[in-house]
């Protein structure tokens, strides 16, 4: 995928996101065939599969986000199968057993629209070229839990601030931070819930600190609050917008280089010395 492509990735969706099927809470992800190259399981000889097939039988299958259904039918790859387009992204749910909607029914995220049959087959085309699904679904995933955690249950959307823009010490990275974040925000999430991985407590103290200056500035509020703004923010309080993006970026990004040893790649030695300073020291 063309580097100018990345944020054309990021799906907007007006009813929000579901994953493609639901999975109970500790449940993992019964991937029986894998993206790319694999082995036939009836002949053992390698091919290139172009989607993932996950062992989920008779079971409900979703809209993932705000889309229209733009094909169906019955084929021999993928026996009877729906495909449901959001934003760029085509999204073929093959091996059903039953469709729910038709051909050119929009949709909306969380509608029931196919039933499984004994496997799922899903694979991902974003923008006319094949992707790999799980690339696709980490993002919807942490999508749901980027907003379950801010309280809001439809996706924000990139609002500016009347005519300001939000300007961040990473933006000369955000590109590729964009990209980090689709592989890995749900394990960022997922590593803060279950302790795995704990903010540094000046993160904490400074958000703290942040809002507490703007609570006093009487920023919150100052124009009706929507799902992309939920605290009516205006241009005035552009620098407390600014202040709280660094803030959550340097604690992803910190969370890349402590868990997983990753850092920008355009960072030189000396800019990875001066991040490394910021992380909380371990025993």
């Amino acid at each position: 995928m063309n580097k100018k492509n990345y944020k054309d990735m990021l799906l907007e969706s007006e009813s929000g996101f579901m994953m493609p099927f639901s999975l109970l809470e500790d449940e993992e992800l019964p991937i029986t065939l894998g993206y790319g190259k694999q082995k036939n399981p009836a002949t053992g000889e390698d091919f290139d599969h172009n989607g993932i097939d996950f062992a989920i039988q008779n079971k409900p299958l979703y809209a993932i986000a705000s889309g229209i259904v733009i094909g169906m039918g019955n084929e021999a790859v993928h026996d009877n199968y729906i495909v449901a387009k959001y934003g760029k992204y085509e999204v073929t749910y093959g091996h059903i057993s039953q469709a729910y909607k038709k051909y050119g029914m929009m949709i909306n995220a969380g509608e029931e629209i196919a039933q499984s049959g004994d496997f799922l087959h899903v694979s991902v085309r974003f923008d006319g070229e094949e992707l790999d699904p799980m690339e696709f679904l980490s993002m919807v995933w942490a999508n749901i839990q980027q907003l379950a955690a801010m309280g809001i249950s439809k996706q924000p959307t990139n609002e500016k601030l009347g005519d300001k823009n939000i300007n961040t010490h990473y933006d000369n990275d955000q590109d590729e931070i964009l990209m980090m974040m689709l592989q890995y925000l749900p394990s960022y999430m997922n590593d803060l819930r279950t302790g795995r991985y704990t903010s540094p407590s000046r993160f904490e103290s400074s958000l703290r600190n942040i809002f507490t200056q703007a609570a006093s500035k009487n920023y919150f509020f100052e124009k009706m609050p929507n799902v992309g703004n939920p605290l009516g923010l205006s241009n005035r309080s552009a620098p407390l917008a600014d202040k709280i993006q660094n803030l959550l970026i340097e604690d992803f990004l910190g969370y890349m280089v402590s868990n997983h040893s990753i850092y920008p790649s355009t960072w030189d030695e000396q800019q990875k010395k001066n991040f490394l300073i910021k992380l909380p020291k371990t025993d």
